[in-house]
């Protein structure tokens, strides 16, 4: 009895955080961000331009569109339907239970395995949908969502605070599913690997990304459902998770992670290299997370140009970072601002096992922007590499901005030829059966939780 009422308390505090966190981040689709005409803005490689004759800034909302060209006018829906497309993965509530705790929402703590979620889905969507490809709903969701956001977020948490007083379940307020439209047999297929996609990161124990399988793996490096985690430790957890993962379609991805902001290329080409599943020989793609520090305790400003460089490059898959406490995912630029998808902002459980399971609540109707100044030095670095010659055209391409960059200091980070054994490191093996991180990471893991990389 004791342990079912203290299960009860825990359930109740749940939906009262739930319903703070609410509160606190309904800003995040509230307010508008705006974006100036004068200068170009980029999108995980792509530039846009919003140059017109007249000076100013303009909104992402649409409220400003009309004063602008056909021609300009078509360049920000071209944006605008970039950036809705790319998979926005926040908070969660009333999901299944997490193991070995009475935790069904995440809110509060789960924001960087969020944001290294993003990261990953970037990853899958370059994988199996290409760069170019945008969700053909992306403008009608905009447009008929964002509007409902404020009035959906008061009455969710007017909900949440009586069902939290009553001990009922919330209501949930489903969004509206998309109008049905004809397609060709490319789209089709397109948005067949969209939904399966976001199934992988959904909230449920059989998802092969989803949070409590994240939680699972991030027990190995002593974190525990509640726990904050670093943009390190999240790197490692997903190339963790993405080497256990059993569906069939996830046997061409790897991931690695660099040793101490070291990238050992013939490491990374023995991943790319190694056998598909039923023991198939083929190459892998790769995405390589490169967990690093941009100063002390402030940014160091030097290493701007050298972020704007990275999130220039059409194979980058983004940033995982933040200001301290809060995780973002970095997705773009302009200026000297950085333009990300925020996870603070909490919503309801949506079961992506069931069909046409709806989709709008995993994009984002509107980007923010933040002053470079404010991030939080620790951060992980993302870029795809769909074959070995396109990971060695990166590391050539990344080297020669490093160096420009690095003016007299060390760079970043480096890419060196050869294994992590060649230079007395231990090398970790790809698959070990008995556990799922050797002592050498696990020794990496526990630094980084206790020092630097626990900022975020």
């Amino acid at each position: 009895m004791e342990a079912t009422g203290t299960d009860e308390v825990e359930k109740i505090k749940s939906k009262f955080m739930s319903a703070w966190h609410n509160m606190k981040y309904s800003w995040v689709l509230k307010t508008k961000t705006y974006f100036s005409r004068n200068s170009p803005v980029f999108l995980l490689g792509k530039c846009y331009h919003f140059k017109t004759e007249d000076s100013g800034e303009l909104s992402t909302d649409g409220s400003s569109f009309d004063k602008i060209s056909t021609e300009i006018s078509g360049n920000v829906e071209e944006f605008r339907k970039d950036f809705i497309s790319r998979i926005w993965l926040t908070y969660r509530e009333e999901f299944p239970q997490i193991q070995g705790s009475a935790l069904t929402t995440d809110c509060g703590w789960g924001c960087t395995l969020r944001t290294g979620q993003m990261l990953l889905a970037q990853g899958l969507m370059l994988h199996f949908l290409g760069r170019a490809w945008v969700w053909p709903e992306a403008l009608a969701m905009d447009s008929c969502d964002s509007e409902s956001w404020p009035s959906s977020t008061v009455r969710k948490l007017t909900a949440s605070l009586e069902a939290s007083l009553t001990a009922d379940r919330e209501p949930r307020l489903l969004a509206r599913p998309p109008a049905r439209r004809d397609c060709d047999g490319t789209e089709r297929r397109n948005e067949l690997y969209h939904r399966k996609i976001i199934s992988w990161f959904g909230d449920s124990p059989l998802a092969a990304f989803g949070l409590h399988q994240l939680i699972e793996y991030g027990k190995k490096s002593g974190k525990m459902a509640g726990d904050w985690y670093g943009p390190a430790v999240v790197a490692h957890i997903l190339r963790k998770a993405v080497e256990e993962a059993r569906d069939p379609e996830l046997q061409g991805v790897t991931v690695y992670v660099a040793q101490d902001c070291t990238v050992y290329s013939s490491d990374v080409i023995d991943r790319q290299c190694s056998l598909l599943g039923s023991g198939r020989a083929g190459t892998k793609a790769v995405i390589v997370l490169v967990p690093v520090r941009l100063g002390g305790e402030r940014t160091n400003t030097d290493y701007l140009e050298f972020v704007k460089g990275i999130l220039s490059l059409e194979y980058c898959v983004g940033i995982i970072g933040g200001r301290p406490k809060q995780s973002y995912y970095f997705a773009g630029f302009q200026d000297d601002s950085l333009i990300y998808m925020d996870p603070h902002y909490c919503q309801s459980f949506v079961d992506v096992s069931i069909k046409d399971f709806p989709l709008e609540s995993f994009h984002c109707p509107s980007p923010k922007k933040m002053s470079f100044k404010k991030m939080d030095p620790s951060c992980t670095i993302g870029f795809y590499c769909r074959t070995v010659q396109d990971f060695e055209k990166a590391s050539e391409e990344i080297t020669k901005m490093l160096k420009s960059s690095s003016k007299e200091k060390y760079p970043l980070f480096t890419f060196v030829k050869g294994h992590s054994r060649d230079y007395d490191f231990a090398s970790s093996p790809l698959h070990e059966e008995n556990d799922l991180f050797s002592e050498d990471e696990k020794k990496r893991l526990k630094r980084f939780s206790t020092e630097e990389f626990v900022l975020l």
